[in-house]
């Protein structure tokens, strides 16, 4: 034995993912039995299969081919999938017609994706997207078209919260009607003519019941079910305390605001409080509400400098104002809502770009990125340098042998080492060309947010600028104990070159001119830092 192979322990493992087989499953998905065109059921799977076909791939399953929302990664045929390529340990592609046809759970969507490839060595591609996920530039550009997915997802459904908020302002119901009616002009959502059905009369005669007879809910549900109409007593409780039964709309999408229905009331609105005068009596136990976060929509978000800890919040109700607070012992610093709300609409302020200007940011920002990607094809130039090396020192070998001069075993032994490590760095090499349309189609959907980031934030419930400030601030921000001002310790990587762009394109309209070659310049060198507000 060789000295050297006692020293093969210490060697480093190669952990770079191999893909190996050109095995695929199919995977469609509609989120509802509506939606045609390009992306039904039936045309997902012609594109899928010609992808397929195309790029030499054999489909051996196929999974979805049903309605199944992507809001969320709890879906039976997307864990029956998941389920066959993992235990099947045959599979090496998963094919879909776009990634959010894989997942609109943003983060949780590209984890799924990340695992499949590192785990078990499965590529999730795209028809519609080309791009290699088992490059560094390919995987970045995936994720991102994975948290777009998310992001549409909350701009869609802002959207629908926007319109129906709008129609219960009106006094329409544009969701399911309570028990107790129905619509006479169903299916529409403005000529609505909602009126008392026959449960709607025993209903009725249950208000009277507890106000008028003070009987309790055990009862009361006893003689509605001897009378046809099954309730239990939870059922009961939320009917007596829903002010829609005497002709008031109340809603979370409308917090803080009661409307005058266009329904027709079960009971005067007397009745009602009486009724809900007599629930409150009879309670062993004060109504405990939880606070509302859209108050403090920065609430966890941000950390103290100081300690780390996340800042938590309260009310002081005497004054009608919030505060945030770090609890930890001995830090304990607090500062207004309103100040620190300031600070972080400053910080949002900082991507805003005038229309005007977005042609020459898109154009920094691809020049960015392209130097971005270029120093991982310097490293590629490198391998092929070895590679051409590797070569050379094959035909030496293979030279050698042919004049004898060394033996089979020990030729074998280094054109076996040789030829893998070419065949590795072949691999390596292997680039491509797709990743940058991917790339221009993302920047385009941050430019537009980036045309008004502050009021699309500030227009939001807590759960969509939650989203938002994950997307820009991956990893939150701190805040300093000292100044009370807004770090930002980590920015989305096609986030982080605007607020530079936007500060040197400031400095430009104040006289000091910038030039293209500027911009590009100082992207590139300062773009990933992030700045503090």
């Amino acid at each position: 034995m060789s000295q050297l192979e006692h020293f093969k322990s210490f060697v480093p493992q190669d952990n770079k993912v191999r893909v190996k087989g050109t095995n695929a499953v199919i995977y469609t998905r509609v989120s509802h039995a509506s939606q045609e065109d390009n992306t039904s059921l039936e045309s997902q799977l012609k594109y899928c299969e010609n992808f397929a076909q195309k790029k030499g791939l054999q489909v051996v399953g196929y999974f979805g081919g049903t309605y199944e929302s992507a809001k969320t990664d709890e879906r039976k045929e997307f864990n029956r999938m998941l389920k066959f390529i993992k235990q099947s340990r045959n599979v090496s592609y998963v094919v879909v017609y776009s990634y959010e046809r894989f997942s609109r759970s943003g983060v949780g969507g590209a984890k799924i994706a990340d695992d499949l490839l590192k785990n078990n060595g499965i590529v999730t591609l795209a028809v519609t997207q080309e791009l290699d996920p088992t490059t560094s530039s390919g995987s970045f550009q995936q994720k991102i078209l994975f948290l777009f997915g998310q992001m549409d997802n909350e701009m869609r459904r802002d959207k629908t919260v926007t319109g129906m908020s709008e129609l219960l302002r009106k006094g329409y119901t544009p969701y399911s009607i309570p028990r107790g009616y129905r619509n006479l002009n169903r299916g529409k959502a403005v000529d609505q003519k909602i009126v008392v059905n026959e449960e709607g009369e025993l209903i009725k005669m249950a208000f009277n019941w507890k106000v008028k007879h003070d009987m309790c809910n055990s009862e009361i549900v006893s003689k509605l079910n001897s009378m046809g109409m099954e309730i239990d007593q939870r059922r009961l409780g939320e009917i007596f305390g829903n002010p829609y039964y005497c002709g008031i709309i109340v809603s979370k999408m409308i917090p803080g605001e009661i409307i005058e229905g266009k329904h027709e009331p079960i009971v005067s609105r007397e009745l009602f409080l009486q009724a809900n005068k007599v629930i409150t009596d009879k309670r062993h136990h004060p109504l405990i509400y939880k606070e509302s976060d859209d108050n403090m929509p920065l609430k966890r978000f941000v950390r103290c400098s100081a300690c780390s800890a996340p800042m938590t919040g309260f009310l002081v109700k005497r004054k009608g104002l919030y505060y945030y607070k770090c609890r930890t012992e001995g830090c304990r610093h607090t500062i207004s809502a309103e100040k620190l709300h300031g600070e972080f609409a400053e910080v949002l302020s900082g991507f805003q770009i005038e229309k005007c200007d977005i042609p020459l940011v898109e154009g920094a920002m691809l020049e960015y990125y392209d130097l971005y990607f270029e120093e991982q094809l310097k490293n590629i130039q490198l391998t092929k340098k070895r590679l051409t090396e590797l070569k050379q020192n094959l035909q030496a070998v293979k030279e050698q042998f042919a004049l004898g001069k060394i033996e089979a075993a020990l030729f074998s032994e280094f054109a076996e080492k040789y030829k893998t490590e070419i065949s590795e760095i072949e691999e390596n090499a292997k680039i491509t060309q797709e990743g940058s349309s991917n790339l221009k189609k993302c920047l385009k959907h941050v430019l537009k947010f980036c045309l008004k980031p502050l009021s699309l934030w500030a227009s939001k419930d807590s759960r969509s600028k939650s989203a938002i400030q994950k997307f820009i601030f991956p990893d939150g921000i701190s805040l300093c104990k000292q100044t009370k001002r807004l770090q930002t310790t980590s920015i989305n990587p096609l986030f982080a070159p605007i607020a530079e762009l936007v500060r040197l394109l400031t400095e430009n309209k104040k006289g000091q001119l910038i030039f293209h070659d500027q911009l590009s310049f100082r992207v590139t060198s300062e773009g990933v830092k992030p700045s503090t507000s």
